[in-house]
C-alpha cells in the first residue's frame, strides 16, 4: 500500500501504529515522504540534499527488523529530515552556504547517532539561513537554496534560520524535522509555518556534529506536527554527551502519564506582549490567550525583566560567531555570503572588544536570575505570542519584524520555549509559546499537549500536494 497523504500528516504514534500493522511497509512510506520532499521541497527551497538511496536502504533493514519482532520504539521506520548545519557521514554539510558547498564529514552528529539507533530514517537535509543567520543577515534569500517559501503561501517566508525544517514539517514532508536555535531559529519558523517547534533546556542535547555559531547559546531541537510529537523526538534525541562541553549530563524521559493536572499550573503572562501585536495576528492571540485561560490553569500577571535582552544577545552572538568564523572573515570568503549585510556584520563583529563581551556575559548572568526569580515567585509558565506577526513578504527586507522580547530572554537564560499554532491572521498561521524553567521541559510539553487537546490548530494542512 503506498500511504496518502493523510498518513504522512498523521502523528507519529500515528504512523508507527499503522506501520506496526503492516498497512504499509517502512521503504514504502519512506519512498512517499522522499517523493514528497523531493517535488514539494525542492519548490520551496526547503531541501539542501536528498538522500532517497540511504534512506531507502535504511527502511529495507527496519522492514527486515520488524518482521523478525526487533522492534526499538517508537520512531523506528519514521522518516524525518535535518537541518544542514547537522553532519551527515559522507555527504556534504554546506552550513546554507556556498563558503561550505563541499565541506564533508567522516562522522554524523551526535543527534543523527541517536536517531539512527532508534530506528529514525533520515529522508533529506533541509535548508537553511547561511551560517544558522548569524549576525545580521536581511534577506530571506541568504541561503544556498534561496529564501524558504511558506507553505501556506508562497509569497511569504518561512522564517529563519531553520527554515527548510519548518516547511518540511509543515507540508508534510517528513514526519518531523530537526532544526537548532541560538535566537528564535525554531520558534520563529515554527510559528510563521503553523507547526509545533520545541526549543530544549541550553545543555540537554549534543550539539557535537552541529555548526556552531555561538557556544553558549545553541540548542538542538525538534520541528513537529504536535507537543507528544516533540516529547517523543526529544526522548531519543536529549542525552548527556562528555564530548560536548555545553552538555549538563542530563537525560529526558518523556512519561505523559505522570503530567501535573493543568490546574496546577501557574501560568504568568504580560498583557502588554498581546496588545502590541500586528492588527491581523490580535483576534487569533487574543483567543488563544482565552483557550488558555479556559483550561483551568491559574494566571498571573507578570512583566518581563528589565534587561536589554536583545543588545545583550546581539554582543553574544557577534562576539562568539566572529571568533568561530573568524579564519573566513580575514581571508575574504566572508564577502562570498550572499547577505551583503550579514557579511559587514561579521567583519565588524571581530572588533567587539573583549570588555564588551564580558560585560554583555555578566549582565547576563543578572537577566537569568532575573528570570529564575520569575518562577520562583508562583509561577510554572510563561505565556507569550511567538512572534508579534505572520510571516511577512519573502522579498522585504527582515529588520521590520515587530520585536519578540521573550525569544532573546529566554535563549539568555538557556530554558526551553514550545511554540503551538493558535489560529491564523488570514491565511498565514499564527502561534503561541510557553517557557518553562531550565530543565522542566517535560512541564512545557504538558502544557503545549493540554492545549492542543482543546483546540485543533496543529492539525491543519497548507495547501500542499
Amino acid at each position: 500500500m503506498i500511504p496518502s497523504s493523510d498518513i504522512l500528516f498523521s502523528s507519529i504514534s500515528e504512523i508507527s501504529t499503522r506501520l506496526r500493522a503492516k498497512e504499509f511497509s517502512a521503504a514504502e512510506l519512506t519512498t512517499a515522504y522522499c517523493d514528497r520532499l523531493e517535488k514539494i521541497g525542492a519548490a520551496h527551497n526547503a531541501l539542501a540534499r536528498p538522500l532517497r538511496e540511504s534512506a531507502i536502504r535504511k527502511a529495507k533493514d527496519v522492514d527486515d527488523d520488524l518482521k523478525r519482532g526487533r522492534t526499538r520504539g517508537l520512531l523506528q521506520g519514521i522518516p524525518y529530515g535535518a537541518k544542514d548545519l547537522l553532519a551527515v557521514k559522507g555527504h556534504p554539510t554546506t552550513w546554507g552556504s556556498k563558503i561550505f558547498a563541499a565541506q564533508v564529514f567522516t562522522e554524523d552528529a551526535q543527534v543523527i547517532k541517536r536517531l539512527d539507533k532508534a530506528g529514525a530514517i533520515l529522508a533529506g537535509k533541509l535548508a537553511m539561513v547561511e551560517l544558522a543567520g548569524g549576525v545580521g543577515y536581511r534577506s530571506a534569500a541568504a541561503s544556498l537554496t534561496g529564501p524558504a517559501l511558506n507553505p501556506w503561501d508562497r509569497a511569504r517566508w518561512a522564517g529563519g534560520s531553520s527554515s527548510g525544517s519548518g516547511v518540511a514539517a509543515a507540508a508534510g514532508l517528513v514526519a518531523f524535522a530537526l532544526g537548532s536555535e541560538t535566537s528564535g531559529s525554531i520558534i520563529t519558523p515554527a510559528a510563521y509555518c503553523g507547526v509545533t517547534g520545541f526549543r530544549p533546556t541550553y545543555g540537554l542535547v549534543s550539539r557535537r556534529g552541529a555548526m556552531s555559531l555561538a557556544w553558549t547559546l545553541d540548542k538542538i531541537g525538534p520541528l513537529c506536527r504536535s507537543a507528544e510529537d516533540c516529547g517523543i523526538v526529544l526522548a531519543v534525541i536529549a542525552g548527556g554527551d562528555a564530548e560536548d562541553p555545553g552538555s549538563a549530563r542530563r537525560g529526558f524521559t518523556y512519561a505523559p502519564k505522570f503530567d501535573r493536572k493543568v490546574s496546577d499550573f501557574t501560568v504568568g503572562y504580560a498583557p502588554a506582549d498581546f496588545d502590541s501585536v500586528a492588527a491581523d495576528a490580535r483576534p487569533a492571540l487574543q483567543a488563544a490567550l482565552a483557550a488558555v485561560k479556559g483550561m483551568g490553569v491559574k494566571i498571573k500577571e507578570i512583566k518581563i525583566p528589565d534587561f536589554p535582552h536583545g543588545a545583550l544577545i546581539q554582543t553574544i552572538i557577534g562576539a562568539e560567531a566572529a571568533s568561530i568564523f573568524e579564519d573566513i572573515i580575514r581571508d575574504g570568503r566572508v564577502d562570498q555570503l550572499a547577505d551583503r549585510n550579514q557579511a559587514a556584520s561579521l567583519k565588524a563583529a571581530l572588533d567587539i572588544p573583549s570588555v564588551d563581551y564580558l560585560k554583555a556575559m555578566r549582565i547576563r548572568t543578572l537577566a537569568r536570575q532575573a528570570m529564575r526569580e520569575i518562577f520562583y515567585g508562583g509561577v510554572d509558565l510563561i505565556l507569550t505570542p511567538s512572534r508579534g506577526e505572520p510571516a511577512g513578504p519573502v522579498t522585504d527586507a527582515l529588520g521590520g519584524a515587530r520585536p519578540a522580547p521573550w525569544i532573546p530572554a529566554g535563549n539568555l537564560a538557556g530554558i526551553p520555549a514550545i511554540s503551538l499554532p493558535c489560529g491564523f491572521a488570514g491565511n498565514l498561521p499564527v502561534g503561541i509559546s510557553f517557557l518553562g524553567r531550565a530543565f522542566f521541559d517535560n512541564h512545557v510539553i504538558a502544557i503545549g499537549r493540554a492545549f492542543q487537546s482543546v483546540t485543533d490548530w496543529h492539525r491543519r494542512r497548507p495547501p500542499v500536494e
